[in-house]
């Protein structure tokens, strides 16, 4: 069944007009709304705690933030983009108790919606606007006159009301210039989790490891090794990006693509898609959400653990080490 995509002509963003929105957390997401939304003329307030660097970003782009009760009772539609990790506490503790009829709830990932960690009272309406795209390039994108896709989701039981102004959100961030398709939160979330822990970001990472070390064990240099399995991984996913593996395997070389038709199912085997499907069905049973919140409860020790030793990986040495030599990247450190 084909997608419902919505489109500028879609969206009116006059329904926005006289509501107030809270932006909770002026974060990667939180600041490209915030200021998308003002530049489409909508009224915003920022709900951040005092003294940290996004409350200074805030104020440097002209925002007076507010904290985060005084945020929801100010709006008529408040976005929660704070991490997933601290919604649901933050939801209880200094959002609910401030809920009135009539108000929104909203988000950009249904993680604490979708597994219960925050439960609208009757009379609140739920929406989910999700660009598919980091903050930077939701605003990058506005500020070029484009928008970054979406995505739309309305909580059951909301009224036809709750999609129209998530259709004129989403317009007013720059979402209906790139498409906004219509989802369910719980086809957000778990695809979106299925594909970070899959592809994106665990899939990746491990498979970039894997082949820095096989190449270094077998005594060929770190430094050919980081090349080859990190450095060129920009301009295949660049072509990707573009036009999709066909149009990358038309850019590589003969040698190159016949390497991944024959050589690639070797890598991805059948017992790796067999596990594949095991991670999505945790996604989908709320084991994987279940694991991440009682982590977060004990203070996330095996996380951080695990963040300090990937940390210190030799392909990230390498790395540090070679992008120095090269200008024209805009090296990031943490």
């Amino acid at each position: 069944m084909s997608a419902k995509i919505y489109y500028e002509d879609d969206a009116d963003l006059s329904a926005l007009e006289g509501k107030t929105i809270a932006i909770l957390g002026y974060g990667s997401q939180g600041h490209a709304h915030a200021q998308n939304l003002r530049d489409s003329g909508c009224r915003v307030v920022i709900g951040q705690r005092p003294g940290g660097a996004n409350y200074e970003l805030a104020k440097s782009h002209g925002f007076e933030p507010v904290d985060i009760e005084e945020a929801v009772k100010q709006a008529d539609i408040i976005n929660i983009l704070l991490p997933d990790e601290v919604q649901g506490d933050l939801y209880r503790s200094k959002i609910a108790p401030h809920l009135t009829e009539g108000k929104i709830l909203m988000f950009a990932h249904g993680f604490s919606f979708h597994f219960g960690q925050i439960e609208p009272p009757k009379g609140i309406d739920s929406m989910l606007v999700a660009p598919k795209g980091p903050g930077h390039l939701v605003r990058s994108e506005y500020k070029a006159g484009g928008g970054v896709p979406c995505l739309l989701a309305i909580g059951e039981g909301s009224s036809d009301k709750t999609r129209t102004l998530g259709l004129a959100y989403a317009k007013g961030i720059g979402g209906t210039k790139g498409g906004v398709i219509e989802t369910t939160f719980a086809e957000e979330t778990e695809t979106d989790l299925f594909g970070e822990q899959v592809v994106l970001c665990g899939g990746v990472s491990e498979l970039v490891r894997a082949g820095f070390d096989t190449l270094v064990d077998a005594g060929y240099q770190p430094e050919m090794a980081f090349f080859e399995c990190m450095h060129e991984l920009k301009l295949i996913v660049d072509l990707l990006y573009q036009g999709g593996l066909n149009y990358m395997r038309y850019s590589v070389s003969n040698t190159a693509e016949y390497g991944d038709y024959t050589r690639g199912p070797r890598i991805i085997t059948e017992e790796t898609r067999q596990e594949m499907k095991k991670i999505l069905k945790e996604i989908q049973s709320g084991d994987f959400a279940r694991q991440w919140i009682l982590e977060n409860r004990a203070n996330a020790p095996s996380f951080k653990s695990m963040r300090r030793l990937q940390a210190t990986h030799p392909v990230e040495e390498v790395g540090k080490k070679l992008r120095k030599l090269m200008s024209w990247i805009d090296e990031k450190e943490v």
